[in-house]
């Protein structure tokens, strides 16, 4: 290897100046062939804005997104009020803010494909709403609106599009909400009087108009309101794009398969395709939304030179040639940077200039750590990859990090000569644990808790470290600031990309979430300490509330490596008189005292993402008997029912192929795991099986299924899921504090092994059912009743029959995720259930 791919680094003690990033690419740089550099090049040309609201991940119309960003040309941006983290999780366990995170990537995945901005508020998706009025009553209106008004005045659309009308034809209270928050902030954004603390940042800002993109057109005309009547046009978007090579039908089908948590993986429609847009308010439009917007030059005051420069650079582009736009990029480049630097599009068409300059020169650069994590005050090594793939002339002037090290070179790129610089950099003492910003705080109801002002909309941190390459172009310089990425190689998938990220020097993980008592017997609380840097020792201790008792007192611990985990565990032994509550790991350094976990959540389609929760775990002493010992269990799909079961001292075994073609007989329940029918066609074949064993005495619990196989589009039609016929459909409870009714108060699983009252419903989260039970056959007994305000009543949320010796069960009720969440009532009306067969 040359020396100058070993050029020693030099510290030099300049501190680079932070910058938030809107959007962070965390992976290589991608090479744009010629196609996509001249449609980039074409854009400098298109000064307008559009923003896009709707509530959550997978509302948005990636085929109109698509469309906007890469053939109108315009700067897209999608505000998703929420980050999905009510849905459910089709690809693991995770819930709540967890599969919020999943959801926020694959967000930034699909924007990737089809190219507009991500955002998002502080609202909390707090599960299925069915008002306008419950949803921003939960989130808190004011503090939920002025993140909308902060997103205009920040991106300054000249048009904003609703996904959804502010009224019932949303079909979910989120919807409606995103869609009166967007029209009510359209009005004031404008105003300095409201949310003038946002100005100290932006300034007021009024968009043009604000439109609906109605979702069908039939469907919209048969309940359209007298004011919309004549409003609506019409826009073709199912167009191919001869410099892509793909239609934006094809384009939006992959940005929509992103979402795999959710199985949204679609195929594309590469045919014609109109997207419908009514007016809701502001200027009157007749076949275009961008309608009376300037969006060329015209709208930067002394910018006819530049424009004149951008054309003769469209003009003069060879595909087959891209660095010889070079100069003319660099020219432009100065040209714009004479102009009011504080106009929004001088500083976008800035940076879109310095992009396409990286792209026709084919400069690719990345920084890359030897270990995905460091703590503060850890030093790391660095290596630095940069690469000319042109005979330009380039000189690299110096790198950058944002730790303070400060490297110049003056070093001429060859064309195909990766220079390699490795370094140390130090992490500052004071940096901040790279906690997820909207989760560092405990959420609050239906918010989420962000005390900096220009935090709020950012889909995810700004990078933990960043390197800034300089380089001389035609005798200017120009900085590429990107983030420090750590880069593995996997024999399957080639590299692998991850963030880089602070931790704490320790963290401890409870090996359950919760700890179910229903006795005095004393259980073993294990945790695994895991190192964040090397030769960490102290003592670790278990906060629990009163009336509880734990031995030791306190443990030491001494981890000599980076990474290495040591087990320790506690005797917790409640008393007669307890409290419920959390149990608290506190671990103690002589850096300082630390009491949260790590988690990470890996999937193939997103970053590796790494959270620190509490390092905690619940608490739960309850009156709850168990018949039923020997439990098999059918995974579903985000299933954490099995570890609950555990806890309330059953043996489970996990059913598959294997054990469903095998003698069911010793089980003393079989349950169904959440949308096992949907995520598993397979299980259809074992129907029979399943039915024989409830004939012969068994007993057996579906929780909720979807109809239809929604889930994985899948086309066979669900089983008949118990004896007799009973159809799923997609009613709900969604009031968790909605009372409900027992049908018939003396029914066994009322009664055994535990007396269900109304107590047992109280301090249940989210919702109380969802995909209840209807036109079930008379042999079925439905065992509660229940509504939300202002609805009737529903009775499918849980149907019993009995069946041969045996009993079946469907229920919606929510117990995936009432008995993770350690609600007392959940756990005895579960034993209920299980216990059924052994009165």
């Amino acid at each position: 290897m040359s020396l100058r791919k070993l050029l020693p680094t030099l510290l030099l003690g300049s501190l680079l100046t932070y910058t938030a990033f809107a959007q962070v690419p965390y992976g290589p740089i991608k090479p744009a062939p010629p196609g996509e550099i001249l449609s980039n090049l074409k854009k400098l040309n298109v000064l307008g804005s559009v923003l896009y609201i709707a509530a959550h991940p997978d509302d948005e119309n990636t085929l109109l997104l698509a469309y906007l960003a890469k053939d109108r040309l315009v700067r897209t941006g999608y505000l998703s009020l929420t980050r999905g983290d009510g849905g459910q999780n089709l690809i693991g366990p995770e819930q709540g803010e967890n599969i919020g995170v999943i959801r926020t990537q694959e967000l930034l995945a699909a924007r990737r494909v089809d190219g507009p901005d991500q955002f998002f508020s502080r609202a909390y998706d707090f599960g299925f709403s069915k008002s306008t009025n419950e949803a921003v009553r939960t989130w808190g209106q004011d503090k939920v609106l002025a993140d909308v008004v902060w997103a205009i005045r920040k991106y300054q659309p000249d048009v904003i599009m609703t996904r959804f009308p502010p009224d019932a034809r949303a079909g979910h209270g989120h919807h409606s909400a995103s869609g009166f928050l967007a029209e009510e902030a359209f009005k004031i954004s404008n105003d300095p009087t409201k949310f003038p603390e946002q100005l100290a940042y932006v300034k007021p800002w009024q968009a043009r108009r604000i439109m609906w993109n109605v979702f069908v057109p039939g469907a919209f005309l048969s309940n359209k309101k007298p004011e919309e009547a004549g409003n609506l046009i019409g826009i073709e978007t199912g167009l191919f794009n001869p410099l892509l090579g793909r239609s934006y039908g094809e384009i939006a089908s992959e940005s929509r398969s992103q979402h795999k948590s959710q199985g949204f993986g679609v195929a594309p429609n590469r045919g014609a395709r109109i997207d419908y847009l009514l007016l809701k308010g502001g200027d009157p439009v007749q076949k275009d939304p961008l309608e009376g917007v300037d969006i060329t030059w015209k709208r930067v005051p002394n910018s006819d030179a530049v424009q004149a420069q951008v054309n003769q650079v469209i003009t003069g582009f060879k595909p087959d040639q891209p660095a010889a736009s070079v100069p003319a990029l660099v020219q432009l480049s100065g040209a714009i940077s004479k102009l009011d630097t504080t106009n929004i599009y001088v500083k976008a068409k800035r940076q879109e200039v310095e992009i396409l300059i990286r792209q026709c020169l084919g400069l690719w650069f990345e920084t890359n750590p030897a270990d995905y994590a460091a703590t503060p005050g850890e030093t790391i090594k660095l290596v630095t990859n940069i690469v000319s793939r042109t005979d330009f002339p380039i000189r690299l002037l110096n790198v950058r990090y944002s730790t303070g090290k400060d490297t110049t070179l003056n070093l001429d790129l060859r064309p195909n000569d990766v220079v390699l610089l490795p370094t140390t950099v130090t992490i500052p003492k004071d940096a901040k644990i790279s906690q997820p910003y909207w989760l560092e705080k405990p959420i609050d109801k239906g918010l989420f808790q962000v005390d900096n002002q220009q935090l709020i909309g950012l889909p995810e941190n700004p990078p933990a470290v960043t390197a800034s390459y300089t380089v001389g172009i035609s005798g200017q310089r120009f900085t590429f600031t990107r983030p420090v990425v750590y880069k593995s190689t996997d024999p399957v998938d080639g590299e692998i990309y991850r963030p880089f990220i602070i931790q704490p020097e320790v963290m401890a993980n409870l090996t359950e979430r919760v700890y179910v008592f229903a006795d005095n017997a004393p259980k073993m609380a294990e945790v695994v300490l895991k190192a964040g840097r090397a030769n960490v020792s102290g003592t670790i201790r278990m906060d629990v509330p009163s009336g509880w008792r734990i031995e030791p007192a306190s443990q030491p611990f001494d981890l000599k490596n980076k990474g290495d985990e040591q087990r320790v565990s506690f005797r917790l032994m409640p008393t007669e008189k307890v409290q419920n509550g959390k149990l608290q790991a506190v671990m103690t350094t002589k850096s300082g005292t630390f009491t949260t976990g790590i988690r990470l959540i890996a999937y193939k389609h997103i970053p590796t993402q790494t959270l620190f929760p509490p390092a905690e775990a619940k608490l739960v002493k309850l009156d709850v008997k168990v018949t039923a010992k020997n439990v098999g269990y059918i995974v579903g799909a985000g299933d954490e029912v099995p570890a609950a079961l555990q806890q309330m001292g059953c043996r489970v075994t996990f059913l598959g192929p294997t054990e469903l073609t095998g003698n069911l007989s010793g089980y003393d329940a079989i349950v169904v795991g959440v949308r096992a029918y949907n995520t598993n066609s397979s299980l259809a074949r074992y129907q029979p099986k399943l039915m024989e064993y409830v004939k012969n005495g068994g007993t057996m619990v579906v929780q909720y299924v979807t109809p239809n196989n929604s889930f994985l589009r899948n086309e066979a039609p669900l089983p008949q899921l118990g004896p007799y016929p009973f159809t799923v459909v997609n009613e709900r409870v969604t009031e968790e504090d909605a009372p409900m009714t027992f049908v018939n108060p003396k029914h066994s699983l009322l009664n055994y092994p535990n007396k269900i009252t109304e107590a047992d419903f109280s301090g249940w989260i989210q919702e109380r059912g969802i995909y209840f039970a209807r036109d079930w056959d008379k042999a079925y007994e439905p065992i509660f009743s229940s509504h939300d305000q202002d609805e009737a009543a529903k009775e499918g949320s849980l149907i019993y029959v009995k069946y041969g010796k045996g009993q079946f069960m469907y229920t919606g009720l929510v117990f995936f995720r009432e008995l993770p969440a350690g609600v007392p009532g959940a756990y005895r009306l579960f034993a209920n259930l299980i216990s059924a067969g052994k009165q």
